[in-house]
């Protein structure tokens, strides 16, 4: 068992949080996050379950906030095919292995972990894209470029060019994500 605490630098006062990550292929997570619309701000619990290829099987979401409480509940076949808890296909998130959830630098290891560059290989990918406290899943582009065992190049490939080199530790979990999060 592993409890990681971040700062999010993206806002001032800067926020903090821990991540619980089990051994066994989950982590659960609450964090306290600020709406970046301006809004109130919300409580933000999940928990995700993976296999031992970073493949993701599960994924459960509560958001608590003055707007009240948005659960939403997700399970993958770690083949990328989605569905709902109460069986519904989500057919767009079709080919989607990994899952990308705002706020947290957790969700980056999946595809670091998952795809096993050499240094200077380069992937695109296709993940599932949730941003809190709205909690709707969409699909999102996204690049890695594996620099060196420390270094990740990550890339929003959805038209805003965002980029942003990741140091992370040796087991993949980022320590500083430049302007966004950093580990303490």
């Amino acid at each position: 068992m592993k409890t990681l605490r971040w700062e999010g630098l993206w806002r001032a006062p800067v926020s903090s949080w821990e991540e619980l990550l089990l051994t066994d292929g989950r982590a659960e997570s609450q964090l306290r996050a600020i709406d970046e619309a301006g809004g109130p701000s919300y409580q933000l619990d999940y928990r995700l379950q993976w296999d031992a290829d970073w493949r993701l099987l599960e994924a459960c979401f509560s958001v608590e906030s003055s707007r009240g409480e948005c659960l939403l509940h997700l399970l993958a076949d770690g083949e990328g095919h989605w569905r709902t808890a109460a069986g519904e296909p989500l057919g767009e998130l079709d080919g989607c292995l990994d899952i990308d959830i705002w706020p947290t630098p957790f969700t980056n290891t999946f595809p670091i972990r998952r795809l096993k560059l050499a240094d200077g290989e380069r992937r695109e990918l296709a993940v599932v894209y949730l941003e809190a406290p709205r909690l709707w899943p969409t699909r999102m582009r996204q690049g890695y470029t594996r620099i060196d065992a420390s270094h990740y190049r990550y890339e929003n490939l959805e038209g805003t060019n965002f980029q942003a080199l990741l140091t992370v530790d040796d087991d993949g979990l980022v320590l500083d994500y430049p302007t966004l999060f950093r580990r303490t």
